[in-house]
Formats: C-alpha cells, sequence, structure tokens
C-alpha cells in the first residue's frame, strides 16, 4: 500500500544503490495506482510538484494536461518514470553531428515503468482527453542539475539551454488551451429537439 512518507523514506535508503533499487519502489508503488491517487490527491491543475528535493533524490508528482507535449530534452542523471493514471507516450532521441533524430518510442500505461539513462533524450505526449499522472523519481537536483542540461526546439530540433520556467509555463498554457477547447465545443453543441408526444390519432 502506497504511503507519501514511507515511498520518499525508501527512495532516499535506495538511491546510493542506484537505478535498479529505485525502480522496484517506483514499480511497487504505481502497482496500485488508485491508492497512489489517493494519498497524492486527485489532480486540479497541471503542473510539477515535488514531493521531495536534495542534491542526489529529486521525487515529483508530474500531471500532464490533456493532449499536450513536452519538446525533446535530457536530463544528465538517471530517472525512473512510473505512471499511475492516464498514459504517457515517450520518444527516445539520439545526437547526429548537427541535431537529434527519432531513434525509439515507449507508451507507459498504468503500472508501467521505465527507466531512462543519465544521457538519455525523450519528449513527452499526453495522448489522452485527460490528465496524466506519474511519478518521476531523478538521481540528482532536477531543477539544479550539477551539469547543464538541453532542450531541444519541437519544430527546428535546434539545441538550447533547459529552462524550467519556460516548461512550467507549457504546463499551464497546455491545460488552458485545452480548458478553451472544451468550453468551446459545449458552446457550440447542438440542442436536442424534444421529444414528440403523439397524438391518439397518430397512435
Amino acid at each position: 500500500m502506497f504511503d507519501k512518507d514511507r515511498f520518499i523514506h525508501e527512495c532516499m535508503d535506495a538511491v546510493a544503490e542506484g537505478q535498479a533499487a529505485i525502480r522496484e519502489i517506483v514499480a511497487e508503488a504505481v502497482s496500485d495506482g488508485a491508492r497512489v491517487m489517493s494519498e497524492l490527491g486527485e489532480p486540479q491543475h497541471a503542473g510539477i510538484t515535488p514531493i521531495y528535493r536534495s542534491p542526489d533524490l529529486t521525487i515529483i508528482n508530474f500531471v500532464w494536461a490533456p493532449c499536450m507535449s513536452l519538446m525533446p530534452h535530457n536530463h544528465q542523471m538517471f530517472s525512473v518514470i512510473g505512471i499511475y493514471s492516464g498514459r504517457e507516450d515517450n520518444v527516445f532521441w539520439r545526437r547526429t553531428e548537427t541535431t537529434i533524430e527519432a531513434a525509439g518510442a515507449r507508451s507507459l500505461g498504468v503500472g508501467a515503468v521505465a527507466t531512462l539513462g543519465r544521457d538519455v533524450i525523450h519528449s513527452v505526449l499526453n495522448p489522452i482527453g485527460k490528465m496524466t499522472c506519474a511519478i518521476h523519481v531523478y538521481g540528482g537536483d532536477f531543477f539544479e542539475p550539477a551539469e547543464p542540461r538541453s532542450e531541444w526546439d519541437h519544430e527546428t530540433l535546434i539545441e538550447r539551454s533547459w529552462n524550467i520556467d519556460r516548461v512550467k509555463s507549457l504546463f499551464r498554457e497546455a491545460e488552458a488551451r485545452f480548458n478553451a477547447t472544451k468550453q468551446s465545443s459545449n458552446q457550440f453543441q447542438p440542442m436536442q429537439e424534444p421529444p414528440r408526444v403523439l397524438r391518439s390519432a397518430e397512435l
């Protein structure tokens, strides 16, 4: 049964053992997605919420807005991703002489766990029309890494410095865009005609 405080302490004890030890802890946690949701709470907004942060360990509750995507980026530290609600589609990239190119993909559903090495480059898509929730555990300080991180423009695939404030704004913008689309579609739904009452002569 998932307990946030116990999960944090287990990760703190295991991080020195490396990624494989963290993976076991995350896999056990997300095997009961409903329990994780109950402990962390139903998401009200998309965003990146730190659960624990230190120089050698960061635990984050990721909530992806419906249909949002995040540009290719690296971490400069290992990471373990566990999905407890929704779906997360990952595209993996590799460097070329001048840019990056797609090298593979993996779709993660509830209960799935993925491990990413420190040099892995990936982009993320929430392909469904509701929020996707995941626990991400990093072997370092996600917000202030020891080595500079990179991100790549979605369209041009030009490399630039990772900017956490820009990433946070993408979550807010994706949620606002989805909400605006949903409100617009609700306004233009055709009215249904009331059921016609048959007269006795028509029976």
